[in-house]
């Protein structure tokens, strides 16, 4: 077994950055947003939130109201990741539509979406539906990119052997998925579920706490505890907050992620065991518990009826490739219909788009290019300090068993309950807003990275390192033919989902409110803020829609290229 590095990835599929795809799916989202911008005009012009109370005994009922929502977001991330990763990886026509929507659906600036389907929700549902909805909705688009590239990525990456091991076998769509496909993405996809969880603690204050002048939209629970603390400055209930999010994210950690890691390991491609397995108390208690074996040998022989029953109603498979779907006129009637909608919708986005003045034009073309300075910057400095401490995790159990709690706990903790003193700090300093937002975009962002790193290092092979230790490589030569080709696909993955995460974290780094003052700085996040505490529709969608050009430009131009390079040179074979 080793990593494959050919040449070349193909030519032909590098040689169209852009199809029309990418502009269908572009043109598709200005509708969505022209849409919601429509309907945020119907909405009641006021609106009612409760009350957040900050009394220590409200803590645990807002605590589980929060991790609930947390939770029914993960549900649907899962099921859409497992859904459309799948379908994108395995069918050409499919994946030319899906792949460019989900670069662009990732690329979405989450806080800029919020006050549209807000409102836009708040215009025929009840306003309290509307609000848990639309927190759900945000939690979700935190949770689920970085999961659906996690999982193409391992569905592209498969080695050759194993395809032709499951050819040989004649699996069908079932049994693929259940023994062979889940499984050799199973470390990435829990390691991915951590950082979801992290990232939706990240914009749990924004998703319970958001009011547009006089309407109120905030939600009973942590975030907002948090939120509404930070606001009347209330230290005791500040430090009782993150008390409790402490306590609930190393909760999760012992109970949840630990032993889902420690269970994974069996999972790692190598002929040879780990000498250092990750381990769980937890797990180990479970594992030898007498009502843990009867509910697995009787969920062992469910699973085994519905396997006979699936080779008995699905057809097995002999081959393994990429297909296209046949042509269906009720498939070519819907998407008709759907061209239609688009051009009618398109036209009206671009009559509103028309409308902003020239002058706030060149704001945002200036806003854009501050920010992504900002986003390389913090970028560069991920990338850093991620890679050593992420090897190290992913692949000594010791530094593990220190780092990995520390990291897991610290990556759940929201920067924006803790922006606050970033900004005491900065704020007096020259460029110290500026800095601020690089700071801040980091916090939110290097995560995505780190755990990424861990779950490449994790799945090395051991025979793999046994063998560059019978070659009696340095340190240098084995990080260059070993660690780096096995991490490149994790490191391209993550990178994707940080510069995603650091534009939507700009929203929140570059316009802040602090002791009743407003401080903001030039950046495309600070104008969509600016444009929403307005009620300025017109820049608002401006804005957002030049934020999702930017990282779709910057996704073809150079993600989809190293993407592709990892799929086709960098491949366990």
């Amino acid at each position: 077994m080793a990593f494959r590095q050919n040449t070349l990835p193909s030519k032909e599929r590098l040689a169209h950055p852009f199809t029309w795809g990418d502009a269908f799916v572009l043109l598709l989202m200005a509708v969505l947003l022209y849409g919601g911008v429509r309907l945020a005009f119907d909405s009641p012009p006021i609106i009612q939130g409760p009350s957040i109370s900050l009394e220590p005994a409200a803590l645990p009922w807002y605590t589980l109201l929060s991790v609930g929502r947390m939770l029914a977001a993960y549900i649907l991330s899962l099921l859409f990741t497992l859904t459309y990763g799948r379908v994108a990886a395995y069918h050409r026509r499919a994946e030319s539509i899906l792949m460019p929507l989900l670069d662009v659906l990732q690329s979405v600036p989450i806080l800029s979406f919020l006050p549209i389907v807000l409102l836009g929700l708040s215009a025929f549902l009840p306003q309290r539906v509307a609000a848990e909805l639309a927190a759900i909705v945000l939690i979700f688009t935190s949770q689920v990119w970085n999961m659906t590239f996690s999982w193409y990525q391992s569905l592209t990456t498969i080695p050759k052997e194993l395809r032709e091991a499951g050819s040989i076998f004649q699996l069908n769509t079932w049994l693929r998925f259940k023994y062979l496909e889940v499984p050799f993405a199973m470390i990435g996809l829990i390691w991915n579920s951590v950082m979801s969880w992290a990232g939706g603690w990240f914009f749990l204050m924004a998703a319970e706490y958001f009011t547009v002048g006089s309407k109120d939209f905030r939600l009973p629970g942590l975030g907002a505890y948090l939120q509404e603390a930070a606001n009347q400055g209330d230290h005791r209930a500040i430090a009782l907050g993150l008390a409790a999010l402490i306590f609930t994210i190393v909760a999760l950690d012992q109970f949840v992620w630990r032993p889902l890691l420690a269970w994974s390991d069996r999972f790692k491609m190598a002929t040879v065991d780990s000498d250092q397995p990750p381990t769980s108390w937890f797990y180990d208690l479970i594992d030898a518990s007498r009502l843990f074996l009867s509910v697995k040998a009787l969920w062992g022989g469910i699973s085994e009826r519905f396997d006979h029953w699936s080779i008995q109603r699905a057809p097995t498979q002999a081959g393994w490739s990429k297909s296209s779907p046949r042509r269906n006129w009720k498939l070519a009637l819907f998407f008709a219909l759907l061209a239609g909608i688009v051009v009618v919708g398109g036209a009206r986005a671009l009559h509103m788009l028309i409308s902003v003045p020239r002058a706030q034009w060149g704001q945002v073309v200036i806003g854009v290019l501050a920010t992504f300075l900002r986003v390389n910057v913090a970028l560069a400095i991920a990338l850093l300090w991620t890679i050593p401490v992420g090897v190290a995790i992913g692949t000594n159990r010791r530094v593990a068993v220190i780092l990995q709690p520390i990291v897991q706990v610290t990556a759940a903790v929201p920067a924006t309950a803790i922006f606050p003193v970033i900004l005491i700090f900065f704020i007096n300093m020259t460029g110290g807003l500026n800095m601020a937002a690089v700071f801040l975009m980091l916090l939110g962002t290097q995560w995505y990275l780190l755990f990424n790193v861990i779950a490449g290092a994790s799945a090395i092979p051991q025979d793999l390192k046994y063998t560059a230790a019978l070659l009696q490589l340095s340190r240098w030569q084995t990080w260059r033919t070993l660690i780096l080709p096995a991490l490149f696909p994790f490191i391209i993955t993550g990178a994707i989902t940080a510069t995603g995460g650091a534009w939507n974290a700009s929203i929140v780094a570059e316009y802040v409110h602090f002791s009743g003052q407003t401080y903001f700085t030039t950046g495309i996040g600070s104008l969509i803020s600016q444009a929403t505490a307005h009620g300025d529709y017109p820049l608002l969608l401006a804005a957002t829609l030049s934020m999702i050009l930017t990282v779709v430009l910057i996704n073809r131009l150079l993600w989809r290229p190293l993407y592709r390079l990892a799929e086709e040179k960098y491949r366990m074979e």
